[in-house]
């Protein structure tokens, strides 16, 4: 296979993720800001775009943060690199590209994904926004499904590794949404309120079954990090999506010969995650942890994109 179209299916994994991850996140925002007290409500959609890294071509808009503005730019803008227009965008021609390497099903749900938001400009009510998200949402499900069908070969396995790259990010992002949200004045941590906030999230990732299947004692702050982190019994975890991109470097280096540093960073991140409990991440810092693990995925991305030659 050649190293552009290596390139183009990694990407397409991880833009078609980074789509649904977005949505999710406005999402979760819609609901945690019903939660919140005025303004608190304003601070979670900044929280939003801090967590999408888009706080700064946002300011540049010059527009002030409302729930509308910040929807709108994170789901439709142009000039956000990362909002779900763009994203879809460049999946579908990045899919263009490389068609012979893909199934009909995967090419359609891709298609089928940008034309259900391709010409609109505006999200609309609360409620219009989450039935244009939950159809986005439903579109890529459609997209991993068709994934799933693929032959187990270099084109599938380029194409869950960018997912996996993606979706460990996104769900260490998700997580540190809530490092960002201000509890309302007199609500304490660990209080009734926070409990709500963090079943929101938990809610954004469709883990409420999940975790009453893992947790028989109830909902609490400590037991949801420790799922969304450390349970590989969730495919969106991150100890799961740590674990598989191991075993997809492992079985890309098989049929193609490329093994390199990017194994090492790999298989490194997953001993360091076997050796990590609940305890010492919240002991050291949640945020510090979200953040540290961002940035070694981001280096990891890098090590995979020339240990596969894509540039």
């Amino acid at each position: 296979m050649l190293a552009r179209t290596a390139s183009y299916l990694y990407w397409i994994g991880r833009y078609m993720e980074r789509a649904e991850f977005t949505a999710r996140l406005i999402e979760a925002t819609v609901r945690l800001d019903a939660l919140s007290a005025r303004p608190a409500g304003e601070g979670a959609w900044a929280s939003a775009l801090s967590v999408a890294a888009a706080s700064h071509d946002f300011e540049r808009t010059g527009e002030t943060i409302t729930p509308s503005n910040v929807a709108n730019f994170l789901t439709f803008s142009k000039d956000n690199p990362n909002s779900i227009h763009n994203c879809l965008y460049t999946a579908r021609m990045n899919a263009r590209a490389v068609r012979t390497a893909l199934t009909r099903e995967g090419w359609e749900a891709i298609n089928r994904a940008w034309l259900g938001i391709e010409g609109r400009s505006a999200v609309g009510s609360a409620q219009a926004t989450i039935n244009l998200l939950e159809a986005l949402i439903a579109e890529n499900r459609g997209f991993e499904g068709a994934l799933h069908r693929m032959l187990r070969q270099e084109s599938f396995y380029f194409l869950m590794l960018g997912e996996n790259i993606e979706r460990a990010d996104n769900t260490a992002r998700l997580i540190d949404v809530k490092y960002h949200i201000i509890l309302p004045e007199g609500e304490e941590v660990g209080g009734l309120v926070d409990r709500d906030q963090w079943g929101t999230i938990l809610q954004t990732v469709s883990a409420n079954t999940a975790f009453r299947w893992l947790y028989r004692d109830g909902l609490s702050p400590r037991r949801v990090v420790e799922m969304l982190i450390l349970r590989r019994e969730l495919p969106r975890s991150i100890a799961a999506t740590v674990e598989e991109v191991v075993e997809l470097l492992t079985e890309l280096g098989r049929l193609t010969g490329f093994q390199g540093e990017a194994d090492r960073m790999a298989r490194l991140r997953l001993r360091r995650i076997d050796a990590t409990n609940i305890g010492g991440i919240i002991g050291d810092g949640l945020h510090e942890y979200l953040q540290a693990f961002i940035e070694e995925n981001r280096l990891l991305s890098q090590a995979i994109t020339k240990q596969f030659r894509f540039d």
